[in-house]
């Protein structure tokens, strides 16, 4: 059973940062690809990030240079550094690990900016 674990989300004013954690229970971390996704209040969910298992990644347009993902996969963790945030950020940020034709989520942590 897989298992994802998102913490490190809070209140924070415009211009402020956040780090974001994923913790994953799953056998063979090094394997999936990962991805953050968020979700606005009223609002579909959408990608925010991706890493691959070679470390590259990608960014939707409105995070680029703002936000920066990566991954530790000897402690099978994953991150997301949320600098420079804007009101626009506030969402339900969550994890998701695919490999093949499986995907995996987790519980989601609450970004909010605000002054």
């Amino acid at each position: 059973q897989v298992q994802l674990v998102e913490s490190g989300g809070g209140l924070v004013q415009p211009g402020g940062s956040l780090r974001l954690s994923c913790a994953a229970s799953v056998s063979i971390f090094s394997a999936y690809l990962v991805a953050w996704y968020r979700q606005p209040p009223g609002k579909q969910r959408e990608l925010v990030a991706a890493i691959t298992r070679s470390a590259s990644t990608n960014y939707a347009d409105s995070v680029k240079g703002r936000f920066t993902i990566s991954r530790e996969n000897a402690k099978k963790m994953a991150y997301l550094q949320m600098d420079s945030l804007k009101p626009e950020d506030t969402a339900v940020y969550y994890c998701k690990l695919s490999l093949s034709l499986y995907d995996y989520w987790g519980q989601g942590t609450q970004v909010t900016v605000s002054s």
